[in-house]
């Protein structure tokens, strides 16, 4: 059983900033012109801004070959601490062959934006079929994180990096916290024990079930959704956050919550990727991660509970963070409240079963879920969303 501190150490003891101080990006600047560029991925510019403010500590970059392989076969870094996603930095190999080792690389964003420096100390090929079958469990292209491996280049840039600076983000400034800041914000608050919670779907009530199932057991709740790139028929992440600001005012204490933004794009992943999402939220200083029902899955790919069984694979104390295993939850028309198989006497019957694809299908097609899945001020701020006219619900 992990024994949780006062605080929380980030994973590999030191929490990275990699966010270039104003003299380094001075000089990066007047470098800009004559440094050979890479022009990033919406998801490596993520990355990049995650490893820059220490959400991925210890990485201080893209991931080397050493890290890459024992990543992908063993979800481990080369130094033994357990990682279970590699990040990477693909490239074609017209655009690796020019690019010499030992030398700086100016990294644009898909807009030809100079957003960040890397150090290249490696280039290396890789096996994309066995990245797939290692990280996303098949090899299928209809997988979404698939997809991606799939379409990226052949060689992977490895080296330390640079943020250029940090901005503010143009949709959720006020809820940019980061990792230094959302440590700080906990000890302010006096918590010790701080549960997070990751989602891509807006809040519905199994979520908050759940939720409140953890928040009766911790100081605290890190309301952390992603608001990275996702599937094209996943939900907005303004509409979401809208979503969750309303649940906040509604439905929970106002001063055991901190609502934040994660700028992480999914990977959808399923069990590999919620060992990964509970150290991030380590390092966000979250001593408790709740796991869910198919945590970051996507189709038939994952067992119900495989992000579940995964955590048994290592030692707490290697993990630094205790996984919250929850049941699917579900409305009982008997005892009408939520509740899983551990606290209802219902039959299958009884049971109002909805997921979150089921949501989004549901308000493609123009229907709003029912009060049983969400909160009457959630549905009506979907179906304004969605341009869904016959519904109204006054906030």
């Amino acid at each position: 059983m992990l024994m949780i501190p006062d605080s929380i150490a980030p994973h590999g003891g030191q929490l990275i900033n990699r966010t270039a101080s104003s003299q380094q990006r001075a000089e990066f600047l007047d470098k800009a012109d004559f440094l050979p560029r890479v022009q990033l991925e919406d998801r490596a510019v993520s990355d990049l801004e995650l490893i820059a403010i220490g959400g991925f500590s210890p990485l201080t970059g893209f991931m080397n070959q050493a890290d890459y392989d024992r990543v992908v076969n063993e979800m481990h870094l080369a130094n033994g601490l357990p990682w279970s996603i590699p990040i990477t930095l693909p490239v074609s190999e017209d655009v690796a062959a020019p690019l010499q080792e030992g030398s700086l690389i100016r990294l644009d964003n898909a807009y030809g934006r100079f957003v960040g420096v890397m150090q290249l100390t490696e280039k290396y090929s890789y096996d994309k079929r066995h990245e797939a079958l290692m990280v996303y469990r098949t090899n299928e292209e209809k997988h979404p994180g698939v997809a991606v491996v799939y379409r990226q280049g052949s060689v992977n840039l490895a080296g330390p990096v640079w943020l250029l600076q940090r901005d503010v983000h143009p949709q959720f400034p006020t809820y940019q916290i980061d990792p230094a800041e959302s440590r700080a914000m906990f000890r302010d608050k006096g918590w010790k024990t701080i549960v997070g919670f990751q989602t891509r779907n807006p809040i519905h009530r199994a979520h908050e079930y759940i939720i409140k199932c953890a928040l009766e057991t911790v100081d605290g709740l890190f309301l952390h959704p992603l608001v990275g790139a996702t599937k094209q028929d996943d939900i907005p992440a303004d509409v979401r956050m809208r979503c969750y600001e309303i649940m906040l005012e509604y439905y929970f204490p106002h001063e055991r919550v901190i609502l934040a933004i994660n700028p992480a794009a999914m990977r959808y992943a399923g069990p590999r990727e919620a060992v990964f999402h509970a150290l991030v939220r380590k390092n966000y200083g979250c001593t408790h991660f709740i796991v869910g029902r198919d945590h970051a899955g996507v189709g038939d790919y994952y067992g119900t509970y495989d992000a579940q069984h995964i955590f048994d694979e290592f030692d707490l104390d290697e993990l630094g963070i205790v996984p919250m295993k929850f049941e699917h939850a579900f409305y009982c028309l008997r005892t009408q409240s939520m509740a899983t198989t551990k606290t209802s006497p219902s039959t299958r019957e009884e049971r109002i079963h909805l997921s979150g694809t089921k949501v989004r299908e549901m308000l493609r097609r123009g229907e709003l879920p029912p009060p049983e899945f969400s909160r009457p001020q959630v549905a009506a701020e979907l179906a304004r969303a969605m341009q869904i006219p016959e519904y109204s619900y006054e906030i």
